[in-house]
Protein backbone atom coordinates (compact mmCIF):
# COMPACT_ATOMS: atom_id res chain seq x y z
CA UNK A 1 0.00 0.00 0.00
CA UNK A 2 1.29 3.66 -0.85
CA UNK A 3 -0.03 4.85 2.36
CA UNK A 4 -1.71 3.22 5.50
CA UNK A 5 -3.45 4.74 8.73
CA UNK A 6 -2.90 3.52 11.89
CA UNK A 7 -4.91 4.68 15.26
CA UNK A 8 -4.77 4.18 18.81
CA UNK A 9 -7.78 5.66 21.00
CA UNK A 10 -9.02 5.15 24.41
CA UNK A 11 -9.38 6.93 27.76
CA UNK A 12 -6.45 9.42 28.71
CA UNK A 13 -4.09 7.83 31.45
CA UNK A 14 -3.99 4.82 28.98
CA UNK A 15 -0.41 6.08 27.02
CA UNK A 16 -1.91 6.97 23.58
CA UNK A 17 -0.12 10.13 22.53
CA UNK A 18 3.18 7.60 23.49
CA UNK A 19 1.83 5.20 21.55
CA UNK A 20 1.37 7.45 18.68
CA UNK A 21 4.87 8.60 19.00
CA UNK A 22 6.34 5.22 19.64
CA UNK A 23 4.72 3.91 16.07
CA UNK A 24 6.17 6.87 14.12
CA UNK A 25 9.41 6.85 15.14
CA UNK A 26 9.50 3.21 14.33
CA UNK A 27 7.91 3.78 11.15
CA UNK A 28 10.93 6.07 10.18
CA UNK A 29 13.72 3.92 11.91
CA UNK A 30 12.47 1.20 9.41
CA UNK A 31 12.79 3.28 6.69
CA UNK A 32 8.94 4.98 5.81
CA UNK A 33 8.12 8.41 5.34
CA UNK A 34 5.04 9.34 8.12
CA UNK A 35 2.80 12.31 9.04
CA UNK A 36 0.76 11.72 12.57
CA UNK A 37 -2.20 14.11 14.13
CA UNK A 38 -3.63 13.27 17.59
CA UNK A 39 -7.11 14.08 19.22
CA UNK A 40 -7.44 14.88 23.29
CA UNK A 41 -10.42 16.82 25.22
CA UNK A 42 -9.18 20.09 27.58
CA UNK A 43 -10.07 18.20 30.62
CA UNK A 44 -7.57 17.63 33.63
CA UNK A 45 -8.24 13.93 33.42
CA UNK A 46 -10.21 11.42 31.58
CA UNK A 47 -12.02 12.04 28.12
CA UNK A 48 -11.07 10.66 24.77
CA UNK A 49 -7.69 10.85 23.63
CA UNK A 50 -6.34 9.56 20.20
CA UNK A 51 -2.86 9.62 18.37
CA UNK A 52 -2.86 8.40 14.15
CA UNK A 53 -0.05 8.02 11.90
CA UNK A 54 0.10 7.89 8.08
CA UNK A 55 2.85 6.05 6.32
CA UNK A 56 4.32 6.40 3.08
CA UNK A 57 6.72 5.25 0.57
CA UNK A 58 6.91 8.65 -0.80
CA UNK A 59 7.39 11.84 1.41
CA UNK A 60 4.71 12.80 3.14
CA UNK A 61 3.07 16.38 4.08
CA UNK A 62 0.03 16.15 6.54
CA UNK A 63 -1.39 13.28 7.96
CA UNK A 64 -4.88 11.36 6.58
CA UNK A 65 -8.21 11.14 7.83
CA UNK A 66 -9.37 7.85 6.88
CA UNK A 67 -8.19 4.96 9.02
CA UNK A 68 -6.91 1.43 8.13
CA UNK A 69 -6.14 -0.37 11.44
CA UNK A 70 -7.95 0.77 14.86
CA UNK A 71 -6.05 -0.02 18.30
CA UNK A 72 -9.19 0.32 19.97
CA UNK A 73 -8.80 0.29 23.61
CA UNK A 74 -11.98 0.60 24.90
CA UNK A 75 -15.49 -0.23 23.75
CA UNK A 76 -16.07 3.61 22.70
CA UNK A 77 -12.94 4.27 20.47
CA UNK A 78 -14.76 1.39 17.85
CA UNK A 79 -17.90 3.49 17.26
CA UNK A 80 -16.42 7.21 17.85
CA UNK A 81 -14.25 6.90 14.69
CA UNK A 82 -16.14 4.07 12.77
CA UNK A 83 -17.03 6.72 9.96
CA UNK A 84 -13.23 7.62 9.46
CA UNK A 85 -12.72 3.79 8.93
CA UNK A 86 -12.16 2.71 5.41
CA UNK A 87 -13.07 -0.48 2.97
CA UNK A 88 -11.54 -3.47 4.69
CA UNK A 89 -9.63 -2.03 7.75
CA UNK A 90 -9.38 -3.68 10.42
CA UNK A 91 -9.60 -3.19 14.41
CA UNK A 92 -7.96 -4.58 16.63
CA UNK A 93 -9.74 -4.86 20.44
CA UNK A 94 -9.44 -6.73 23.65
CA UNK A 95 -12.12 -9.67 23.40
CA UNK A 96 -11.62 -10.33 26.91
CA UNK A 97 -12.41 -6.93 28.22
CA UNK A 98 -15.16 -6.18 25.38
CA UNK A 99 -17.70 -6.82 23.62
CA UNK A 100 -17.88 -6.11 19.89
CA UNK A 101 -19.10 -7.45 17.01
CA UNK A 102 -19.30 -6.86 13.59
CA UNK A 103 -23.55 -6.61 13.89
CA UNK A 104 -22.72 -3.57 16.31
CA UNK A 105 -20.48 -1.98 13.94
CA UNK A 106 -22.90 -2.40 11.09
CA UNK A 107 -19.47 -2.25 8.72
CA UNK A 108 -19.62 -5.25 6.21
CA UNK A 109 -16.86 -4.27 5.32
CA UNK A 110 -14.74 -3.83 8.48
CA UNK A 111 -12.76 -6.85 10.45
CA UNK A 112 -12.44 -7.45 13.98
CA UNK A 113 -9.52 -8.90 15.29
CA UNK A 114 -9.60 -10.04 19.31
CA UNK A 115 -5.67 -9.47 21.32
CA UNK A 116 -6.16 -10.37 24.83
CA UNK A 117 -4.67 -6.91 25.58
CA UNK A 118 -4.39 -6.74 29.71
CA UNK A 119 -3.98 -10.22 30.21
CA UNK A 120 -0.32 -10.20 28.30
CA UNK A 121 -0.07 -7.14 29.66
CA UNK A 122 -0.16 -8.72 33.33
CA UNK A 123 0.85 -11.81 32.19
CA UNK A 124 4.67 -9.75 31.49
CA UNK A 125 4.75 -8.26 34.85
CA UNK A 126 3.42 -4.80 33.65
CA UNK A 127 0.66 -2.52 34.46
CA UNK A 128 -3.07 -3.13 32.82
CA UNK A 129 -1.96 0.83 30.81
CA UNK A 130 1.05 -1.59 29.19
CA UNK A 131 -1.74 -2.79 26.47
CA UNK A 132 -1.14 0.02 24.14
CA UNK A 133 2.20 -1.40 23.90
CA UNK A 134 0.72 -4.85 23.34
CA UNK A 135 -1.40 -3.21 20.43
CA UNK A 136 1.81 -1.69 19.20
CA UNK A 137 2.89 -5.18 18.56
CA UNK A 138 -0.03 -6.74 17.32
CA UNK A 139 -0.43 -4.16 15.26
CA UNK A 140 2.92 -4.45 13.50
CA UNK A 141 1.93 -8.59 13.28
CA UNK A 142 -1.00 -7.48 11.13
CA UNK A 143 0.84 -5.21 9.39
CA UNK A 144 3.72 -7.93 8.03
CA UNK A 145 6.57 -6.23 9.67
CA UNK A 146 9.29 -7.83 11.58
CA UNK A 147 9.78 -7.00 15.12
CA UNK A 148 13.36 -5.16 14.56
CA UNK A 149 12.66 -1.45 14.25
CA UNK A 150 9.74 -1.95 17.28
CA UNK A 151 12.67 -3.08 18.79
CA UNK A 152 15.31 -0.73 18.71
CA UNK A 153 12.43 1.98 19.20
CA UNK A 154 11.57 -0.02 22.50
CA UNK A 155 15.29 0.52 23.44
CA UNK A 156 16.02 3.79 22.60
CA UNK A 157 12.83 5.33 24.83
CA UNK A 158 13.27 3.01 27.62
CA UNK A 159 17.14 1.74 27.88
CA UNK A 160 17.73 4.07 31.07
CA UNK A 161 15.45 2.13 32.60
CA UNK A 162 16.00 -1.28 32.12
CA UNK A 163 12.95 -2.93 34.14
CA UNK A 164 10.08 -0.77 31.66
CA UNK A 165 12.28 -2.32 28.54
CA UNK A 166 12.36 -5.38 29.72
CA UNK A 167 8.47 -5.21 30.19
CA UNK A 168 7.64 -3.63 27.35
CA UNK A 169 9.90 -5.64 25.27
CA UNK A 170 7.57 -8.52 26.15
CA UNK A 171 4.66 -6.73 26.17
CA UNK A 172 5.01 -5.95 22.60
CA UNK A 173 6.14 -8.93 21.96
CA UNK A 174 3.03 -10.73 23.33
CA UNK A 175 0.87 -8.93 21.00
CA UNK A 176 3.33 -9.77 17.62
CA UNK A 177 3.57 -13.34 18.27
CA UNK A 178 -0.72 -13.70 18.91
CA UNK A 179 -1.30 -11.80 15.73
CA UNK A 180 1.44 -13.86 13.48
CA UNK A 181 0.20 -17.28 14.87
CA UNK A 182 -3.54 -16.19 14.32
CA UNK A 183 -2.93 -15.85 10.60
CA UNK A 184 -1.38 -12.01 10.77
CA UNK A 185 -0.41 -9.64 7.66
CA UNK A 186 -4.12 -9.24 7.23
CA UNK A 187 -3.06 -5.61 6.13
CA UNK A 188 0.15 -5.94 4.30
CA UNK A 189 2.11 -2.74 4.98
CA UNK A 190 5.80 -3.98 5.10
CA UNK A 191 7.84 -1.34 6.81
CA UNK A 192 10.84 -1.59 3.74
CA UNK A 193 13.48 0.84 3.54
CA UNK A 194 12.23 4.00 1.45
CA UNK A 195 13.91 6.70 3.02
CA UNK A 196 17.62 7.17 1.00
CA UNK A 197 18.75 9.06 4.61
CA UNK A 198 18.16 9.25 8.14
CA UNK A 199 14.92 11.22 9.02
CA UNK A 200 14.14 12.78 12.19
CA UNK A 201 10.47 12.48 13.47
CA UNK A 202 9.08 16.21 14.70
CA UNK A 203 6.19 18.67 15.87
CA UNK A 204 6.76 22.35 14.97
CA UNK A 205 7.06 23.43 18.35
CA UNK A 206 10.23 21.46 18.99
CA UNK A 207 11.32 22.68 15.56
CA UNK A 208 10.89 26.38 16.53
CA UNK A 209 12.54 25.25 20.04
CA UNK A 210 15.37 23.65 18.40
CA UNK A 211 15.85 26.77 16.16
CA UNK A 212 16.06 28.84 19.40
CA UNK A 213 18.79 26.91 20.06
CA UNK A 214 20.79 27.26 16.93
CA UNK A 215 19.76 30.91 16.94
CA UNK A 216 21.50 31.84 19.96
CA UNK A 217 18.68 32.46 22.40
CA UNK A 218 19.78 32.93 26.08
CA UNK A 219 16.67 34.00 27.01
CA UNK A 220 13.07 32.33 27.03
CA UNK A 221 9.95 32.90 28.94
CA UNK A 222 6.13 31.83 29.03
CA UNK A 223 3.52 31.00 30.99
CA UNK A 224 1.90 27.72 29.99
CA UNK A 225 -0.54 27.23 27.84
CA UNK A 226 -1.46 24.97 25.31
CA UNK A 227 -0.47 24.40 22.93
CA UNK A 228 2.57 26.80 23.13
CA UNK A 229 3.23 24.66 26.54
CA UNK A 230 5.71 22.02 24.59
CA UNK A 231 8.33 25.00 23.36
CA UNK A 232 8.28 26.13 27.38
CA UNK A 233 9.04 22.23 28.12
CA UNK A 234 11.40 21.44 25.59
CA UNK A 235 13.38 24.19 26.29
CA UNK A 236 13.90 23.88 30.01
CA UNK A 237 14.77 21.00 29.08
CA UNK A 238 17.84 21.79 27.51
CA UNK A 239 18.70 24.82 29.96
CA UNK A 240 21.22 23.08 31.42
CA UNK A 241 22.98 22.00 28.22
CA UNK A 242 22.44 25.31 26.79
CA UNK A 243 23.53 27.51 28.87
CA UNK A 244 19.69 29.21 28.18
CA UNK A 245 18.08 30.65 30.71
CA UNK A 246 14.20 29.42 30.92
CA UNK A 247 12.09 30.94 33.26
CA UNK A 248 7.73 30.24 33.82
CA UNK A 249 6.70 33.36 34.97
CA UNK A 250 3.82 33.69 37.11
CA UNK A 251 1.59 35.41 34.05
CA UNK A 252 1.86 36.68 30.43
CA UNK A 253 2.24 40.65 31.26
CA UNK A 254 5.27 39.08 33.23
CA UNK A 255 6.34 37.06 30.38
CA UNK A 256 6.94 39.77 27.88
CA UNK A 257 8.05 42.39 30.39
CA UNK A 258 11.19 39.83 31.83
CA UNK A 259 12.17 39.25 28.04
CA UNK A 260 11.83 43.03 26.96
CA UNK A 261 14.18 43.42 29.74
CA UNK A 262 16.65 40.89 28.85
CA UNK A 263 17.08 42.05 25.07
CA UNK A 264 17.26 45.37 26.57
CA UNK A 265 20.22 43.82 28.07
CA UNK A 266 21.52 42.48 25.18
CA UNK A 267 20.17 38.77 25.95
CA UNK A 268 18.48 37.26 22.51
CA UNK A 269 15.09 36.79 23.75
CA UNK A 270 12.20 34.62 22.82
CA UNK A 271 8.64 34.05 24.35
CA UNK A 272 5.65 31.74 23.54
CA UNK A 273 1.64 31.87 24.74
CA UNK A 274 -1.42 31.70 22.68
CA UNK A 275 -4.22 34.41 21.61
CA UNK A 276 -5.15 34.50 25.24
CA UNK A 277 -1.90 34.74 27.12
CA UNK A 278 -1.13 37.49 24.04
CA UNK A 279 -4.27 39.40 24.92
CA UNK A 280 -2.31 39.92 28.05
CA UNK A 281 1.16 41.28 26.44
CA UNK A 282 -0.65 43.92 23.89
CA UNK A 283 0.43 46.54 26.40
CA UNK A 284 4.02 45.86 26.26
CA UNK A 285 3.97 44.95 22.32
CA UNK A 286 3.48 48.35 22.68
CA UNK A 287 6.79 49.43 24.62
CA UNK A 288 8.89 47.18 22.18
CA UNK A 289 7.41 49.46 19.60
CA UNK A 290 8.35 52.71 20.86
CA UNK A 291 11.76 51.65 22.60
CA UNK A 292 12.65 49.39 19.71
CA UNK A 293 14.04 46.17 21.27
CA UNK A 294 14.18 43.29 19.34
CA UNK A 295 11.89 40.42 20.33
CA UNK A 296 10.53 36.83 18.63
CA UNK A 297 7.21 36.04 20.03
CA UNK A 298 5.43 32.08 19.37
CA UNK A 299 2.36 32.49 19.33
CA UNK A 300 0.81 29.13 18.40
CA UNK A 301 -2.99 29.61 17.85
CA UNK A 302 -5.62 27.62 19.16
CA UNK A 303 -10.21 28.64 18.33
CA UNK A 304 -11.16 31.52 20.41
CA UNK A 305 -12.74 33.86 21.61
CA UNK A 306 -12.10 33.40 25.77
CA UNK A 307 -10.73 30.61 26.39
CA UNK A 308 -12.42 28.86 23.35
CA UNK A 309 -10.90 25.50 22.84
CA UNK A 310 -7.88 24.90 24.18
CA UNK A 311 -7.14 21.56 22.84
CA UNK A 312 -7.97 22.14 18.99
CA UNK A 313 -6.29 23.90 16.21
CA UNK A 314 -7.74 27.10 14.41
CA UNK A 315 -5.65 29.72 12.47
CA UNK A 316 -7.49 32.58 13.52
CA UNK A 317 -5.08 35.14 15.26
CA UNK A 318 -3.52 36.95 11.66
CA UNK A 319 -5.37 40.29 11.72
CA UNK A 320 -4.80 39.98 15.59
CA UNK A 321 -1.19 39.89 15.68
CA UNK A 322 -0.44 42.57 12.72
CA UNK A 323 -2.61 45.37 14.16
CA UNK A 324 -2.69 44.54 17.89
CA UNK A 325 -1.38 47.09 20.17
CA UNK A 326 -2.15 50.88 20.08
CA UNK A 327 -0.58 53.10 17.16
CA UNK A 328 1.81 52.42 14.64
CA UNK A 329 4.78 50.90 14.64
CA UNK A 330 6.81 48.12 12.80
CA UNK A 331 6.80 44.51 13.53
CA UNK A 332 7.25 41.09 11.70
CA UNK A 333 4.95 38.11 10.84
CA UNK A 334 6.20 35.24 9.85
CA UNK A 335 3.62 32.28 9.89
CA UNK A 336 5.61 28.76 8.93
CA UNK A 337 4.05 26.36 6.99
CA UNK A 338 5.74 22.86 8.15
CA UNK A 339 8.53 21.96 10.25
CA UNK A 340 11.09 22.79 7.88
CA UNK A 341 9.85 26.41 8.02
CA UNK A 342 9.26 26.47 11.37
CA UNK A 343 12.73 25.89 12.28
CA UNK A 344 14.41 28.35 9.49
CA UNK A 345 11.67 31.06 10.17
CA UNK A 346 12.60 31.11 13.50
CA UNK A 347 16.54 31.14 12.93
CA UNK A 348 15.66 34.03 10.56
CA UNK A 349 13.32 35.96 13.39
CA UNK A 350 16.11 36.18 15.86
CA UNK A 351 17.79 37.84 13.14
CA UNK A 352 15.09 40.04 11.77
CA UNK A 353 14.35 41.08 15.43
CA UNK A 354 17.78 42.00 16.30
CA UNK A 355 18.63 43.38 12.71
CA UNK A 356 15.58 45.65 12.35
CA UNK A 357 15.00 45.93 16.22
CA UNK A 358 11.48 45.27 16.57
CA UNK A 359 9.21 42.74 17.34
CA UNK A 360 9.14 39.27 15.28
CA UNK A 361 6.07 37.12 15.19
CA UNK A 362 6.13 33.67 14.74
CA UNK A 363 2.40 32.60 14.17
CA UNK A 364 1.71 28.95 13.95
CA UNK A 365 -1.45 26.76 15.72
CA UNK A 366 -2.16 23.57 17.63
CA UNK A 367 -1.98 21.63 13.50
CA UNK A 368 1.66 22.65 13.33
CA UNK A 369 2.85 22.91 17.02
CA UNK A 370 2.03 19.50 18.27
CA UNK A 371 1.64 17.34 15.33
CA UNK A 372 5.19 15.41 13.74
CA UNK A 373 6.49 15.03 10.24
CA UNK A 374 9.15 13.00 9.49
CA UNK A 375 11.90 15.22 7.68
CA UNK A 376 15.69 15.28 6.86
CA UNK A 377 17.71 16.92 9.87
CA UNK A 378 17.68 20.57 9.49
CA UNK A 379 20.75 21.86 7.52
CA UNK A 380 22.21 25.10 9.43
CA UNK A 381 25.41 25.27 7.50
CA UNK A 382 24.39 28.44 5.52
CA UNK A 383 23.48 30.58 9.13
CA UNK A 384 24.63 33.17 10.65
CA UNK A 385 23.88 34.97 13.53
CA UNK A 386 23.12 38.60 13.06
CA UNK A 387 22.38 41.21 15.79
CA UNK A 388 22.49 44.15 13.68
CA UNK A 389 24.17 47.70 15.07
CA UNK A 390 24.51 46.31 18.56
CA UNK A 391 27.47 47.99 19.40
CA UNK A 392 30.45 47.01 21.98
CA UNK A 393 33.06 49.12 23.97
CA UNK A 394 35.16 50.11 21.54
CA UNK A 395 32.47 51.92 18.92
CA UNK A 396 31.65 54.55 21.97
CA UNK A 397 33.05 57.23 22.76
CA UNK A 398 32.76 59.12 26.12
CA UNK A 399 32.80 62.64 24.93
CA UNK A 400 29.70 63.17 24.54
CA UNK A 401 25.88 61.87 25.25
CA UNK A 402 24.72 58.57 23.24
CA UNK A 403 22.29 59.28 20.67
CA UNK A 404 19.85 56.07 20.78
CA UNK A 405 17.22 57.03 18.81
CA UNK A 406 19.57 58.71 15.85
CA UNK A 407 18.10 58.86 12.57
CA UNK A 408 19.42 56.86 10.09
CA UNK A 409 18.92 56.12 6.77
CA UNK A 410 17.38 52.86 7.13
CA UNK A 411 15.46 53.67 10.08
CA UNK A 412 17.78 51.49 12.59
CA UNK A 413 19.49 53.53 15.34
CA UNK A 414 22.99 51.56 16.91
CA UNK A 415 22.42 50.56 20.48
CA UNK A 416 25.10 49.60 23.33
CA UNK A 417 24.26 46.81 25.74
CA UNK A 418 23.31 49.04 29.18
CA UNK A 419 26.74 49.81 31.47
CA UNK A 420 29.02 50.71 28.74
CA UNK A 421 30.62 53.83 28.93
CA UNK A 422 29.39 56.28 26.58
CA UNK A 423 26.30 54.47 25.56
CA UNK A 424 24.13 55.44 28.60
CA UNK A 425 20.65 56.08 26.77
CA UNK A 426 17.09 56.03 28.18
CA UNK A 427 14.39 54.09 27.33
CA UNK A 428 10.83 54.20 28.16
CA UNK A 429 7.36 54.20 26.88
CA UNK A 430 6.60 57.61 26.02
CA UNK A 431 8.15 59.55 22.46
CA UNK A 432 11.30 60.57 22.78
CA UNK A 433 13.98 62.60 21.31
CA UNK A 434 17.09 61.40 20.09
CA UNK A 435 18.27 60.62 23.73
CA UNK A 436 15.31 59.16 24.65
CA UNK A 437 13.97 61.80 27.23
CA UNK A 438 9.95 62.71 26.59
CA UNK A 439 9.60 65.03 23.60
CA UNK A 440 5.98 66.28 22.68
CA UNK A 441 7.19 68.37 19.76
CA UNK A 442 5.18 67.55 16.39
CA UNK A 443 8.57 67.75 14.61
CA UNK A 444 10.07 65.02 16.66
CA UNK A 445 7.10 62.73 16.92
CA UNK A 446 6.99 63.05 13.38
CA UNK A 447 10.62 62.59 12.25
CA UNK A 448 10.82 59.31 14.93
CA UNK A 449 7.39 58.06 13.65
CA UNK A 450 8.89 57.91 10.17
CA UNK A 451 12.06 57.11 11.33
CA UNK A 452 10.72 53.67 13.05
CA UNK A 453 8.22 53.08 10.13
CA UNK A 454 10.88 53.28 7.51
CA UNK A 455 12.09 49.95 8.93
CA UNK A 456 9.71 48.53 7.10
CA UNK A 457 11.12 48.73 3.79
CA UNK A 458 14.11 47.08 4.45
CA UNK A 459 12.27 44.09 5.98
CA UNK A 460 9.84 43.87 3.23
CA UNK A 461 13.34 43.13 1.09
CA UNK A 462 14.32 39.88 3.81
CA UNK A 463 10.57 38.37 4.09
CA UNK A 464 10.06 34.91 2.67
CA UNK A 465 8.45 35.44 -0.76
CA UNK A 466 5.36 33.50 -1.47
CA UNK A 467 5.95 30.01 -3.08
CA UNK A 468 4.40 28.37 -5.92
CA UNK A 469 4.12 24.35 -6.12
CA UNK A 470 3.37 21.83 -8.23
CA UNK A 471 3.01 22.79 -12.08
CA UNK A 472 3.31 26.39 -12.50
CA UNK A 473 -0.12 26.36 -14.68
CA UNK A 474 -3.17 24.28 -13.29
CA UNK A 475 -6.99 24.79 -13.68
CA UNK A 476 -7.18 25.43 -10.03
CA UNK A 477 -4.93 27.35 -7.71
CA UNK A 478 -4.95 26.74 -3.94
CA UNK A 479 -4.31 29.94 -2.35
CA UNK A 480 -3.50 29.09 1.37
CA UNK A 481 -0.79 29.98 4.37
CA UNK A 482 0.60 28.72 7.47
CA UNK A 483 0.32 24.93 8.27
CA UNK A 484 -2.95 24.94 5.88
CA UNK A 485 0.52 23.99 3.82
CA UNK A 486 0.72 20.49 4.76
CA UNK A 487 -3.28 19.19 3.72
CA UNK A 488 -3.33 21.33 0.81
CA UNK A 489 0.24 20.08 -0.81
CA UNK A 490 -1.21 17.03 0.40
CA UNK A 491 -3.99 16.45 -1.71
CA UNK A 492 -2.59 18.24 -4.46
CA UNK A 493 0.02 15.20 -4.56
CA UNK A 494 -2.66 13.08 -4.19
CA UNK A 495 -4.47 14.26 -7.20
CA UNK A 496 -1.58 14.54 -9.28
CA UNK A 497 -1.87 10.69 -8.58
CA UNK A 498 -5.17 10.95 -10.14
CA UNK A 499 -3.91 12.70 -13.25
CA UNK A 500 -5.67 16.10 -11.88
CA UNK A 501 -3.69 19.15 -12.11
CA UNK A 502 -3.71 21.94 -9.36
CA UNK A 503 -1.07 24.23 -7.79
CA UNK A 504 -0.92 25.73 -4.89
CA UNK A 505 0.48 29.60 -3.69
CA UNK A 506 1.65 29.45 -0.15
CA UNK A 507 2.03 32.06 1.66
CA UNK A 508 4.42 32.10 5.18
CA UNK A 509 5.42 35.86 5.41
CA UNK A 510 3.04 37.57 6.07
CA UNK A 511 3.67 41.12 7.48
CA UNK A 512 5.20 43.20 5.85
CA UNK A 513 3.16 42.05 3.08
CA UNK A 514 4.57 40.85 -0.35
CA UNK A 515 2.53 43.16 -2.74
CA UNK A 516 4.39 43.07 -5.71
CA UNK A 517 5.55 39.45 -5.91
CA UNK A 518 1.65 38.36 -4.94
CA UNK A 519 -0.20 40.38 -8.08
CA UNK A 520 2.72 38.75 -10.41
CA UNK A 521 1.95 35.15 -8.98
CA UNK A 522 -1.98 35.14 -8.87
CA UNK A 523 -2.38 37.05 -11.86
CA UNK A 524 -1.13 34.40 -13.64
CA UNK A 525 -3.41 31.57 -12.30
CA UNK A 526 -6.37 31.14 -13.65
CA UNK A 527 -8.71 29.85 -11.15
CA UNK A 528 -8.18 30.80 -7.41
CA UNK A 529 -9.40 29.05 -4.47
CA UNK A 530 -8.73 30.22 -1.19
CA UNK A 531 -8.01 27.84 2.42
CA UNK A 532 -8.22 28.80 5.69
CA UNK A 533 -8.86 27.35 8.97
CA UNK A 534 -10.54 29.83 10.02
CA UNK A 535 -14.42 31.49 9.54
CA UNK A 536 -13.74 34.80 8.13
CA UNK A 537 -11.34 33.93 5.50
CA UNK A 538 -8.84 36.72 7.58
CA UNK A 539 -5.60 36.09 4.97
CA UNK A 540 -8.28 36.53 2.04
CA UNK A 541 -9.17 40.34 3.63
CA UNK A 542 -5.50 40.90 4.03
CA UNK A 543 -4.80 39.74 0.54
CA UNK A 544 -7.39 42.01 -0.44
CA UNK A 545 -6.72 45.23 1.35
CA UNK A 546 -3.13 45.32 0.40
CA UNK A 547 -3.37 43.94 -3.39
CA UNK A 548 -7.13 44.73 -4.23
CA UNK A 549 -7.61 40.77 -5.45
CA UNK A 550 -10.72 39.30 -4.16
CA UNK A 551 -10.51 35.67 -3.80
CA UNK A 552 -14.27 34.60 -3.92
CA UNK A 553 -13.87 30.60 -4.08
CA UNK A 554 -13.25 29.65 -0.40
CA UNK A 555 -12.72 26.37 1.96
CA UNK A 556 -13.19 27.58 5.38
CA UNK A 557 -13.41 25.26 8.34
CA UNK A 558 -13.34 26.17 11.94
CA UNK A 559 -14.47 23.22 13.84
CA UNK A 560 -11.28 22.66 15.98
CA UNK A 561 -10.09 20.43 13.57
CA UNK A 562 -7.30 20.85 10.76
CA UNK A 563 -7.74 20.42 6.74
CA UNK A 564 -7.51 16.42 6.14
CA UNK A 565 -6.24 15.70 2.36
CA UNK A 566 -8.97 13.91 1.65
CA UNK A 567 -11.37 16.81 2.33
CA UNK A 568 -9.52 18.89 0.12
CA UNK A 569 -9.34 16.46 -2.57
CA UNK A 570 -13.32 16.16 -2.68
CA UNK A 571 -13.62 19.84 -2.86
CA UNK A 572 -11.34 20.35 -5.70
CA UNK A 573 -12.98 16.99 -7.42
CA UNK A 574 -16.34 19.16 -7.13
CA UNK A 575 -14.76 22.16 -8.80
CA UNK A 576 -13.01 20.13 -11.52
Amino acid sequence: MERFTWKIGGQAGFGIATSGQLFARMCVAAGRFVADYSEKPNRIRGGHNTHQVTIADKPLYAASREVDLLVALDKDSAFLHLKELASGAAVIYDGEKITLTAEDLGRGDVTLHSVPLARFAKEVGGEEVMRNTVGIGASLGFMGCDFAPLERVLTSAFGKKPEHLVANLKAAREGFEYVRTQGGGHHACPLTQKLSSPHIVIPGNEAMALGAIQAGCTFYAAYPMSPSSSILHYLAGKAETTGMVVKHAEDEISVINMALGASYAGARAMIGTSGGGFSLMVESLGLAGIAEIPLVIAEVMRPGPATGMPTWTEASDLQFVIHAAQGEFPRVVLAPGDVEEAFHHTLLAFNLAERWQAPVFLLSDKNLGEHSRSAPPFDTSSYRIDRGKLLTQKDLSGDKPFKRYALTADGVSPRPRPGLKGGVYLSNSYEHDYFGYSDESSEMRVAQADKRMKKLEGIAHEMPKPLILGPSKAPFTLVTWGSMKGPVREAMERLGEEKMKVNIVHFSGMWPFPKKETEKLLSSQKHLVLVENNATAQFGSLLKEQTGIDIKDKLLKYDGRPWFPEELMAAIKERL
